[in-house]
């Protein structure tokens, strides 16, 4: 991958708020790292647990259906019995190497547009999170959106260098 500077850096999204914006470039730098340190691992080296750690498929399942999960919460939404359907199996790996990335890539595309939809409203709108319908904020349930992403996106690179450095000569 050719030096570039991080999504925050490059000038793009100009016509979207700053906290949306910033919400973007993070999933931008979240994918182009996911693709980096994932993209080439083997079927068989994603869904391993090295050391005890996730698989790098359960979290990229997780990044992806998270995404999903928590933007519709932003969106002032309740969850669909399909999204908690596909939380309950984050853990099982029927995928496949191609469906996985898929799921990621369409997750990633679909959560930029819902954002920039939904950041033009007031961040300090309230919203609601979960069955107990904690307290939250448009503005929270964005910045948690980056927020969740790079914490298991940094989680899936630790496991796929690991898997790396498994790797005999």
């Amino acid at each position: 991958m050719k030096n570039h500077p991080e999504p925050w850096l490059r000038g793009t999204w100009t016509e979207v708020p700053a906290v949306p914006r910033a919400v973007l470039h993070a999933l931008e730098l979240a994918h182009e790292d996911l693709q980096k340190w994932c993209g080439e691992l083997t079927a068989e080296e994603l869904h391993a647990h090295p050391l005890g750690l996730a698989p790098v498929a359960f979290q990229l399942r997780h990044i992806a259906r998270s995404l999903d999960r928590l933007l519709t919460y932003a969106e002032g939404r309740e969850l669909s019995d399909e999204q908690l359907s596909a939380l309950s199996n984050e853990l099982q790996a029927p995928e496949s190497r191609s469906e996985l990335f898929a799921e990621l890539a369409a997750a990633f595309a679909g959560s930029a547009e819902r954002i920039r939809n939904v950041g033009t409203a007031s961040l300090e709108e309230p919203r609601t999170v979960g069955k107990k319908k904690l307290p939250s904020t448009l503005g929270g349930l964005l910045v948690h959106v980056a927020d969740h992403t790079q914490r298991h996106v940094g989680q899936a690179v630790i496991t796929a260098k690991i898997l790396q450095g498994q790797r005999k000569d």
